[in-house]
């Protein structure tokens, strides 16, 4: 036996609870099965013995000796719990009430978590047993009867009365009962751990100094977001330079920040853990802007993940998704991850909603494309009205290219962190002939000799590959990789069917299955149809890559090379600026993007592809040139500089800001606009791009003008003359929440609309096509007149006569208006798709790419939302509302009704889609409580990191549903506020 004092109790009660925790499974509460314990009155009754043993007459305040009890080790038993026969001695009075008060931390450790915040205040747990009744399932054994008043006096006056043993442990075992018995005791505790460590990081932040650059155990954020990095990116370590710029002191003050380094530096993964920064411990939103629908589309199934379990909406904002204003997160966080002119919109309606200060940051990625015509001038619009309204709004700017970077920096009021950093080393080559030179801006002529080709052409051979592509790309291939970039994509397929030619058959044999999986996929994905080209390269391990194929071919070719099944892809210039496919080596055909040069910046992106970072230990570019004069021009000429382009098409950009910041009530008078504008990049460059006016001369300008067509009005108020937007000008402003209308076209849809109600046919959806159906894809499109012919003579068999007689031009070839032909002929193509929705019988029958209709589908979903919107509040085109918004539906998706759900998930398009429905994944909800494994095993070719993706988001997109639905709710049951003057 083991003698210890009464003082020490609790310590063996303690023991007694972890003998028990060896009969306890991880994910079973300590005392799960409490209810025979209590009904042991045996075992209870000897607990109270002993505490009553030990529960002194009289107790001497000025005794300190101490009373043994006997406790018997061994198999542990709570029948074998006796006290001693030794004699009783009075034990000291500074015992604590509760026998829990003495514990220390380390005591702790290994109690489970529904005891241990018992433990941790007896008092709450006393509570919640004993007088909550309704917050527990457990049955009061002893229901509290009445109390007279007298019994309550003498209870407040008497001596405070120890508890009992067998009390505390019966407290113990129903505080147990009450917390749910399936969570899992280590998952609750280290849910408390991340707790903790924001905690602590938020208590850093606020006494931050310029000394402490680390606020946390990782750059401020909880070990397990290093951990679920690690987990879900594979990146186990940081590089030195992200590490520098985590820790620079405009990073920890929140100033604003433009970073830049070569291409693959990996930038945005420091832009990730700025945002989760902003997300989880100073409690903001984020905004994240890509260029590109399919990049916003990628990142949005990569961070799913982390919002599941860091407990934070990803919400995506590309093509026709997207909520204005957001969803409230009703507590949650979320990351807005948009394209640009996505972004813009989403500012406007945060504005309009007064919500723009709940974003915390926002990071811009390529921001360059500041200087890339009316996407550049919508990034400016966005930036600048973030920098006039919200002070606390942090912006982060990441570029691989900037020439120009002081402009850029004073417009945003940033700092700038440049580094040349390159995970894997790059070597640039050009090729004069059949020599090869190195790059080196050291030697007078920028290169050196390096090598000659060693390949042996036979004259037939000589004639058709001239540059020698194939012995360039066979240097490399089957085992490495290879982009070629092309100037066109006619060339990019030509050039792939050029190399399958005189490759060898040893290049069939190698991944001959997975190529055939993939041929496969293709064919599915045309329902039943494959490229020609594609069907000829793709055994060889080649494909091209540009905007002709449709979104799911690019995506099943981006997937089978970073999968090693194709070895080389011949490519055009977007695939620099996309998703990061690099390659051992990179190959530029030509230094031309169709008939203009290549800019510098261009070829930068296009060269930095050349080194996979963990598989090679240096990349390769080579480009292919005829004249050797003309690499000075790309090698040591200064990068290209960035410049505003709200004047881009006269001033249109100026125009279309200042009618937005009118009707947005940022600004109502001349001096505020004059304020606002000095706010603009294109103020910076006034000098530069304000040749003939000033920028206060355009500014004023611009507002006449406004006021001529009818958009802008002055108050009539006497004394006042503060600027308002008319209906119209509101109804461009809210017309499209992507973006505003453009000007140019408002008259034109106004007309449009107007000439529509007059004779609108409904027996067919040509009509309401028609007026949807984008202008500005209209001189993209040259019409097949045969085709055009015999689709209107079908049109007129069917009956739609009224439609075209509403358009003389269209029908008379003296009378051609090549406008009217060419969107007439863009509506019929739609109509054929909503009518079958093989994309590749409509591409075949009309004559064009099915890239091509594929984005005029996506175009017209977007132009139609900005229709309806422009007909919303214009109480003449009431009859629009009911029937865009179901055009809208059949635009955005284009597939059969049970489908739509499914197509909703990132990610997800129709193939997959089908793959999903046919094995019982019905809906939303089915894949958002599906099983990632087993759905990889049930869908075919669906790989475990793609099911956990889909699943990922599949359960981010059910919660937002839910919590627009609860917002929803909220807002109906909502007290109104004017009832009260009532």
């Amino acid at each position: 036996s083991l003698l210890v004092s009464d003082c020490e109790l609790q310590v063996h009660l303690l023991f007694l609870n972890i003998a028990f925790l060896q009969y306890c499974s991880d994910t079973e509460d300590l005392f799960g099965d409490y209810d025979s314990i209590v009904s042991d009155s045996s075992s209870l009754a000897k607990l109270d013995r002993v505490g009553q043993n030990m529960r002194p007459h009289d107790i001497d305040h000025t005794t300190s000796s101490r009373c043994p009890v006997v406790l018997l080790a061994g198999n542990p038993d709570f029948t074998s719990l006796k006290s001693s026969t030794g004699p009783k001695q009075s034990c000291d009075d500074s015992m604590t009430e509760s026998f829990l008060e003495d514990f220390t931390d380390d005591a702790f450790l290994d109690m489970p978590s529904s005891q241990l915040a018992f433990l941790q205040d007896p008092q709450t747990a006393d509570r919640n047993c004993y007088t909550d009744e309704d917050k527990t399932s457990m049955p009061m054994r002893h229901p509290e009867k009445s109390v007279s008043t007298e019994d309550r006096n003498e209870r407040h006056i008497a001596p405070k009365a120890r508890k009992s043993v067998s009390d505390h442990l019966k407290r113990a075992m129903m505080a147990n009962a009450a917390t749910p018995s399936s969570v899992s005791r280590t998952a609750v505790q280290k849910e408390a751990v991340v707790t903790e460590e924001i905690s602590v990081a938020m208590q850093a932040m606020e006494s931050v100094s310029m000394v402490t650059t680390d606020l946390g155990p990782f750059f401020g954020l909880p070990t397990k977001v290093k951990e679920l990095i690690c987990n879900l990116k594979g990146i186990k370590d940081l590089y030195e330079w992200q590490k520098t710029c985590l820790n620079l002191d405009s990073v920890q003050q929140r100033r604003n920040l433009i970073y830049s380094l070569p291409t693959s530096g990996g930038k945005t993964l420091v832009a990730e853990i700025l945002i989760l920064k902003e997300l989880l411990c100073r409690k903001r939103d984020a905004l994240f802007i890509l260029p590109y629908v399919s990049l916003v589309q990628e990142k949005v199934r990569g961070l799913a993940s982390f919002g599941l379990e860091l407990d934070f909406m990803v919400e995506e904002y590309a093509g026709s998704k997207g909520r204005f204003p957001p969803v409230k997160g009703r507590g949650k966080r979320s990351l807005y991850i948009a394209t640009i002119e996505k972004a813009h919109g989403l500012v406007n309606s945060l504005i309009e909603a007064n919500r723009l200060d709940n974003v915390g940051l926002v990071v811009v990625d390529e921001l360059h494309m500041l200087g890339d015509g009316s996407r550049g001038a919508i990034i400016e619009m966005t930036l600048a009205k973030v920098l006039y309204i919200s002070k606390s709004t942090q912006i982060i700017g990441m570029s691989a290219t900037l020439g120009n970077v002081q402009d850029i920096q004073k417009f945003l009021k940033a700092e700038n962190y440049t580094n040349d950093f390159r995970p894997v080393e790059l070597k640039e080559y050009v090729k004069l002939k059949d020599s090869i030179y190195e790059v080196d801006p050291k030697e007078e002529e920028c290169f050196r000799f390096s090598r000659l080709l060693n390949f042996k052409y036979s004259s037939a051979m000589q004639k058709i590959d001239q540059d020698h592509i194939v012995a360039l790309v066979t240097e490399v291939i089957p085992s490495q990789s290879c982009l070629v970039f092309c100037p066109t994509k006619k060339n990019c397929e030509n050039v792939a069917e050029m190399i399958c030619k005189y490759l060898k058959e040893d290049f069939i044999q190698h991944k001959q299955a997975e190529k055939a999986v993939l041929l496969g996929e293709l064919r599915s994905s045309g329902n039943g149809s494959l490229c020609p080209v594609l069907k000829k390269t793709v055994p060889y391990g080649l494909a091209y890559h540009h905007s002709g194929l449709t979104s799911e071919e690019r995506k099943l070719v981006e997937e089978a090379y970073s999968a090693g099944v194709l070895c080389l892809l011949t490519c055009t210039s977007t695939l620099a600026a996309g998703i990061n496919l690099p390659a051992r080596r990179v190959i530029l055909r030509s230094p031309y993007v169709a008939a203009d040069f290549l800019k510098r910046s261009q070829y930068k992106q296009m060269v930095g592809r050349a080194g996979r970072a963990g598989i090679d230990t240096h990349g390769e570019s080579i480009l292919i040139l005829q004249d050797k004069d003309k690499v000075l021009k790309l090698v040591s000429a200064p990068m290209e500089i960035c410049i505003s382009n709200l004047m881009h098409s006269d001033g249109k950009g100026v125009l279309s800001l200042i009618l937005s910041v009118i009707g947005l009530n940022i600004t109502n008078s001349l001096e505020q606009i004059r304020d606002f504008m000095s706010g603009t990049l294109l103020s910076v460059q006034e000098k530069q791009v304000c040749l003939e006016r000033s920028l206060w001369e355009v500014t004023q300008e611009c507002v006449e003008l406004l006021k001529e067509k009818g958009l802008v009005t002055v108050s009539t108020e006497p004394q006042d003359g503060t600027l308002q937007v008319t209906k119209l000008g509101r109804e461009i402003v809210h017309s499209n929440p992507f973006k505003s209308l453009d000007l140019t076209y408002c008259d034109l849809l106004y007309r449009d609309l107007s000439k529509g109600l007059e004779s609108l046919m409904l027996n067919s959806f040509l009509h309401l096509i028609y007026l949807v159906t984008p202008y500005d894809m209209v001189s993209q499109c040259k019409p097949d007149w045969m085709v055009y012919f015999r689709q209107v003579r079908a049109q007129v068999l069917l009956g739609i006569i009224l439609l075209l007689w509403s358009f003389p031009s269209a029908l008379f070839p003296q009378n051609i208006d090549q406008v009217v032909v060419s969107r007439l002929y863009l509506a019929l193509v739609l109509l054929s798709l909503l009518k079958e929705t093989d994309l590749w019988s409509v591409a075949d029958r009309f004559q064009l790419s099915r890239g091509f209709i594929q984005t005029l589908l996506s175009s017209s979903s977007v132009f139609c939302s900005c229709v309806l919107h422009f007909t919303e509040e214009l109480e003449e085109f009431w009859p629009f509302k009911a029937l865009l918004t179901e055009l809208t539906r059949r635009l955005t998706y284009c597939v059969q009704a049970e489908l739509i759900p499914l197509m909703e998930v990132a990610g997800v398009m129709e193939r997959r889609a089908k793959q999903l429905y046919n094995a019982g994944y019905k809906t939303l909800a089915h894949l958002a409580n599906a099983d990632p494994n087993i759905l990889a095993k049930t869908v075919e070719n669906l790989f475990k990191k793609q099911a956990n993706q889909i699943v990922a988001s599949a359960k981010m997109l059910l919660n937002e549903k839910a919590d627009a639905l609860q917002e929803e709710m909220d807002d109906l049951m909502m007290f109104p506020l004017d009832l009260l003057s009532l």
